[in-house]
């Protein structure tokens, strides 16, 4: 049903079926992140992103999603989100993001992590470590009762304690998801904390951090897909989608996760 705000409120079974498609992104990410070395072309890693998903009777969320032509998308370096699978061929040092959605039964998961193409530098693995911190905060922030903010004030407190001045991408957010990928209410990665909806079991949240080592601007390129820092310096973007439930926050997309 739709809450305030025309925020779905899931039940617990549907919450249950969500948490299906979460293992299915959750395991495919693990088996595309052990695929990732130098040489290895994105297209490669799409082919193994997809053969997983359907293999586990599960749908590619992304592929035909307004055209978009595969079943993750792949991020190199200065790529922020939404990079296409294709004859790219991964190089030592560099850094890509993953993202994957799968459906099962008609509900969605959705996450992402930036995972390290051979030996990186060590500028580009805390630029990464930071993002996962800064996820973490902001699920752990997922709890009934506080208000929508405060997970993107949890994620930014996390970014601005560092020494290196990172930008925060504001220009693309985190989301609701349930049975459509993406939904209201749209969460941002900043605060101030506080303000929007109260947060109440039931609802379920894509929350994903994209951090930059430069400038917080982006670009779209010329296929209307791919977003770019607009300063060509390197970003991160790790992504969980998370229950809130009155156990507290369940995260839907990581393996081990307890049932609440």
């Amino acid at each position: 049903m739709l809450g305030r705000n025309k925020i779905e409120i899931k039940t617990s079974d549907q919450i249950a079926v969500m948490r299906e498609a979460g293992l299915v992104v959750a395991q495919t990410l693990q088996l595309v992140a052990d695929a990732v070395k130098p040489g290895v072309t994105t297209k490669q890693l799409d082919v193994i992103a997809e053969d997983s998903i359907r293999s586990a009777g599960a749908t590619p969320s992304f592929l035909g999603y307004h055209g978009y032509p595969a079943s993750i998308c792949v991020s190199i370096n200065s790529e922020v989100v939404h990079g296409i699978p294709g004859p790219a061929v991964l190089d030592d040092g560099d850094l890509i993001s993953i993202d994957c959605g799968a459906i099962v039964d008609g509900w969605h998961g959705d996450a992402a992590l930036s995972v390290p193409v051979g030996n990186v530098s060590a500028e580009v693995q805390t630029l990464s470590d930071v993002t996962e911190k800064a996820l973490r905060a902001g699920l752990a922030a997922a709890v009934v009762g506080a208000k929508l903010s405060d997970i993107g004030a949890a994620v930014e407190s996390v970014v601005r304690a560092q020494p290196h001045h990172y930008g925060i991408v504001v220009d693309y957010v985190g989301h609701g998801i349930g049975s459509a990928m993406h939904m209201p209410p749209n969460v941002p990665n900043i605060g101030p904390a506080g303000k929007g909806p109260t947060l109440v079991a039931g609802m379920a949240l894509a929350i994903e951090p994209m951090v930059t080592l430069g400038s917080a601007e982006v670009d779209l390129l010329s296929d209307d897909w791919t977003v770019v820092t607009a300063d060509d310096s390197i970003a991160a973007h790790w992504e969980h989608t998370v229950a809130i439930t009155e156990q507290g926050p369940w995260i839907l997309t990581e393996l081990g996760n307890a049932t609440r």
